[in-house]
C-alpha cells in the first residue's frame, strides 16, 4: 500500500549519476550504484554504451562503447541495466524490459565477453522479453535465469540451454514470486548461485490454492475480459512456499526440510554462506511476529535452527533496514553476521554467530534507520540514523565491537535528509542531500571525512544562498500525550490577522511517513497551480505507527489499531493546531490522501465531520478485509481471531457520518487496492443516502498514471474540486 513520487533535478558536477539514488529508491528495485573492481569507478548505462566515472581522478570515459554492443546486422542494444563478473571480463546487458506488476523485471539479456569482443543473446528459443534476473555463475562459465516461471541454466561456451525446472506456470512459480511476496516482502529475484557454481538455491511459490481476484478490462477489445491476479486477501492462507537446491548437472532438486506448514509461513530470505558451509534462511510465521533463522545442508536438505525472535506485534525483515533486497550481512569470514532487532525497544544491530549467540553492537536510546555498509577492515559500519530529530536522517559510523558512541559523518551544516550509496571498500560514496527548501543535489564524497572531491559545495550553498522557505516544522502534543512532528506551508504574503483555508495531507500507516525534512515537504504534487499563491495553508503530520526513528513503541502502537490510533492522532493533532493558530479557518478544512492515505481521509471525513469539511480520497482502502494478507495481517493480526478490529478500522463502517464533501477517485485496473473498495464504499454511501462525487479511471493502476493526459486530468479534477468546496484565499 505504498505510493511514491520522486523528482530528480540535476547537480552541477554530477549530472553523470545525479539520479542513481533516486532510481534505487523508486524504480527498478534491484538497481544499485555499479562500483568497479577498483573501488573508485562508477559505471552507468548511457543509451547504447556504458560510461565510467573515476572518483579519484574526477574524469569520465566510455567503459564499453556501443560498437561492442551492436549485434551483427542489428541496431545497437539499448542498455537498461547491466552486471558483470568480478574481473569485469564478462558483462550481462539487460534490454527490452517489460513490467511484472510494478517493475520492469523481465526482458532480454545479452552476454558480452570483453577479451574476445563476442556478443551473444541469451535464452534463444525462449519467448522474447521473458528472461528474469540473469546471473553469471561464480566460475564465469554459465548463466542462470528465469523464464515463464521456470529456472534455466545456459552454458556460455556452447550456448546450450538446460531447464532446471519444468513444472512452472502462473500458479507454480520457480525462481521468482507471486504478487503478494513481491509487493510486501520486496521479493522478486528468487534464486542464488552456490559459491562452487555446482547448484542453485531457489524459491518455489505454490499459488494453486490462492483464489484469483478478477479485474475487468472493458476498453482493450469489443468484448470485455477478465484479468486474473492470484491475490490472497486478509484472512486467506498465503501461497505455499518452499526452497530447493537444484544440481546443475542432474537437474535434481533437494528440498530444504523447513519445519512447519508451508502454507502457514513465509520464507523471506535465503543466502549461501561465503564460508561454503551451506545455506541460511529466515522463516516468518503467518502472523509475522515470530522469526526463525535456520542453517541448511544443501546436500541433504536438513535444517537446524540457530536463532529465534518473537514480538508482540510484528517483526520487520531485512528490506526494512537495509536498502539491498538480497544478500546477508556477513562478518568474520561467514562465521557470524549482523542482524537487526527491536527487542530492547530500539532498532539495533547485533552480531550473531552461527550458534545463535548474539552481541549488541549499537547500545543506546536511538534507532538505526538503515545499515548501509560494513567496513570490517576498519571495525566499523556506516548507518543512517537521527537520534535527535526524527524528521531527518544522517550518516553515522558505529564500531562493530559495540564500544564507543555513534559518530556523525554527515556535515553539521547540512540539516535535512541524507542518502548514500557507499563503495564496497567503504572509501567513496555517492551522497544525495535535500531538505524542505533545498532541492536534491548529489556529489561524490570520500569517507570517512566526507570530503567532497568535486567541490559541488552543498555545504557552501546552504551557508551562502538565500532561501525563503514557506514551510515550518513543528511538534504538537495531543491530549493523550502523543507528540507528533509535522510541517506547515503558509500562503504567499501570509497575514496572521486573517484566516486561511487548511488542507491536510495524510498517510498514517507503517509503510511511509509524510512529514520528513526533505524536498517535497509542503509541496502538493497533484495540485494544478501554486497552493501558496492561491492562499491555502498546507499541513502534514506523522501519527503513531509511522516508520520514524522514534523507538519500537511509537512504530508498533498501531498494531491491531490501523484505522483507530492513527485516525485519532490526526484528528487530535488538528484540533490542537486550531487552538494554537487563530489564522486557521476551521470552516474551510480539507483532507486528502492516496492509498492508505485515501483510507485515512475517508475515516477522518466520516468520523470527525466537525473538523474536516471536504475530503479527496484516491485509490483508497475502503475495507481492511479487501487488502492482501501479508500487509494487513502483519499490522492487524488474523481477522479470524480479531474480526472486530478490522471492522472498526474500515471506512465502510462509518459512511453514515458523511456530512461534508467527498470526491472519491479510483483506477479500475488497480491490482494493488482493488476497485472493489470503491464499489463497496459507494454501496454503503448510497444505502445511507449520502451524496458524493466519484471518478473512475479505466484500466489505470494504483498510480493512476497510464494513458495520455491521465495525470493532468486528475490534477485538474482534484484542484477544481478543492477550490469549489474549500475556497482559497484569506478572509
Amino acid at each position: 500500500m505504498r505510493l511514491r513520487y520522486l523528482s530528480c533535478p540535476g547537480s552541477r558536477a554530477l549530472t553523470f549519476f545525479v539520479c542513481l539514488l533516486a532510481v534505487k529508491a523508486s524504480a527498478q528495485p534491484w538497481k544499485q550504484t555499479q562500483w568497479g573492481k577498483d573501488g573508485q569507478s562508477i559505471y552507468e548505462a548511457n543509451g547504447t554504451s556504458i560510461t565510467s566515472y573515476n572518483a579519484k581522478e574526477g574524469r569520465q570515459n566510455v567503459k564499453i562503447p556501443s560498437s561492442l554492443l551492436t549485434p551483427k546486422g542489428q541496431a545497437a542494444i539499448q542498455v537498461e541495466d547491466f552486471s558483470y563478473t568480478p574481473d569485469e571480463n564478462k558483462w550481462l546487458i539487460y534490454t527490452k524490459s517489460q513490467k511484472v506488476w510494478r517493475y520492469k523485471t523481465r526482458g532480454d539479456y545479452w552476454l558480452l565477453d570483453i577479451p574476445s569482443g563476442k556478443l551473444q543473446q541469451l535464452g534463444k528459443g525462449l519467448p522474447a522479453s521473458s528472461l528474469m534476473f540473469a546471473k553469471i555463475s561464480p566460475d564465469g562459465k554459465q548463466v542462470a535465469y528465469v523464464s515463464e516461471h521456470n529456472l534455466y541454466v545456459e552454458d556460455i561456451l556452447s550456448g546450450k540451454i538446460k531447464a532446471l525446472t519444468k513444472d512452472g506456470n502462473r500458479r507454480l512459480i520457480n525462481g521468482t514470486f507471486d504478487w503478494a511476496y513481491e509487493e510486501e516482502f520486496d521479493c522478486r529475484d528468487g534464486f542464488r548461485w552456490s559459491p562452487d557454481s555446482r547448484s542453485i538455491a531457489y524459491w518455489q511459490i505454490d499459488a494453486r490454492k490462492i483464489r484469483d481476484f478478477l479485474m475487468m478490462d472493458n476498453t482493450d477489445s469489443l468484448y470485455s475480459y477478465t484479468v486474473p491476479v492470484e491475490y490472497p486477501k486478509a484472512g486467506e492462507s498465503p501461497s505455499s512456499c518452499r526452497v530447493g537446491v537444484v544440481d546443475i548437472n542432474t537437474a535434481k532438486t533437494t528440498w530444504l526440510q523447513v519445519p512447519g506448514d508451508p502454507q502457514q509461513h513465509y520464507i523471506t530470505r535465503v543466502e549461501w554462506n561465503p564460508a561454503r558451509t551451506g545455506l541460511i534462511l529466515q522463516q516468518l510465521n503467518r502472523k509475522q511476529n515470530e522469526s526463525v533463522l535456520y542453517v541448511a545442508d544443501p546436500a541433504t536438505g536438513k535444517t537446524k535452527q540457530i536463532y529465534q525472535e518473537r514480538d508482540s506485534a510484528w517483526i520487520d525483515i531485512r528490506s526494512r533496514w537495509n536498502n539491498d533486497l538480497t544478500g546477508w550481512d556477513w562478518v568474520n569470514g561467514g562465521k557470524s553476521f549482523v542482524w537487526m532487532s527491536e527487542k530492547d525497544g530500539w532498532r539495533h544491530m547485533y552480531n550473531v554467530d552461527m550458534n545463535g549467540k548474539e552481541t549488541l553492537i549499537t547500545p543506546g536510546n536511538y534507532d538505526i534507520i538503515n545499515l548501509l555498509r560494513i567496513d570490517e577492515k576498519n571495525n566499523q559500519a556506516y548507518v543512517l540514523a537521527s537520534p535527535d530529530n526524527p524528521t531527518q536522517q544522517f550518516l553515522y559510523k558505529v564500531s562493530l565491537d559495540g564500544k564507543g558512541e555513534p559518530q556523525r559523518v554527515s556535515p553539521i551544516i547540512e540539516e535535512g535528509t541524507h542518502e548514500y550509496d557507499i563503495s564496497p571498500d567503504a572509501q567513496w560514496a555517492v551522497h544525495s542531500f535535500s531538505n524542505h527548501f533545498y532541492q536534491p543535489h548529489s556529489e561524490l564524497v570520500f569517507l570517512p571525512t566526507h570530503k567532497d572531491d568535486l567541490k559541488t559545495n552543498i555545504a557552501m550553498d546552504l551557508q551562502t544562498s538565500r532561501f525563503a522557505p514557506r514551510q515550518e516544522f513543528f511538534q504538537v502534543t495531543t491530549p493523550e500525550g502523543v507528540t507528533m512532528d509535522g510541517w506547515m506551508a503558509r500562503p504567499t504574503n501570509f497575514d496572521s490577522t486573517k484566516k486561511y483555508p487548511v488542507v491536510f495531507y495524510v498517510y498514517g500507516e507503517p509503510a511511509a511517513a509524510t512529514a520528513k525534512d526533505q524536498y517535497g515537504a509542503g509541496r502538493n504534487f497533484i495540485y494544478n497551480g501554486d497552493m501558496a499563491a492561491d492562499g491555502y495553508i498546507y499541513i502534514s503530520m506523522d501519527n503513531r505507527g509511522t516508520p520514524l526513528p522514534k523507538g519500537r513503541q511509537w512504530r508498533k502502537s498501531i498494531y491491531r489499531n490501523v484505522g483507530q490510533v492513527n485516525v485519532r492522532d490526526q484528528a487530535a493533532g488538528a484540533q490542537e493546531l486550531f487552538k494554537r493558530h487563530r489564522y486557521l479557518d476551521t470552516s474551510r478544512v480539507a483532507v486528502w490522501g492516496w492509498s492508505g492515505g485515501g483510507g485515512m481521509t475517508l475515516n477522518l471525513l466520516f468520523r470527525y465531520p466537525q473538523i474536516y469539511k471536504t475530503g479527496i480520497a484516491i485509490a483508497a482502502v475502503g475495507s481492511l478485509f479487501t487488502y492482501d494478507n501479508i500487509y494487513q495481517e502483519r499490522y492487524m493480526g488474523l481477522p479470524q481471531e480479531n474480526h472486530d478490529d478490522y471492522v472498526n478500522g474500515s471506512p465502510v463502517t462509518y459512511t453514515k457520518g458523511l456530512i461534508g464533501n467527498l470526491l472519491y477517485v479510483h483506477g479500475t485496473g488497480d491490482d494493488n487496492v482493488h476497485f472493489q473498495n470503491a464499489e463497496l464504499l459507494q454501496n454503503e454511501l448510497i444505502r445511507n443516502g449520502k451524496q458524493f462525487q466519484f471518478m473512475s479511471y479505466p484500466n489505470r493502476t494504483h498510480s493512476i498514471s497510464e494513458g495520455a493526459g491521465t495525470f493532468k486530468h486528475l490534477s485538474i479534477l482534484y484542484t477544481n474540486y478543492l477550490k469549489e468546496h474549500c475556497p482559497p484565499g484569506a478572509r
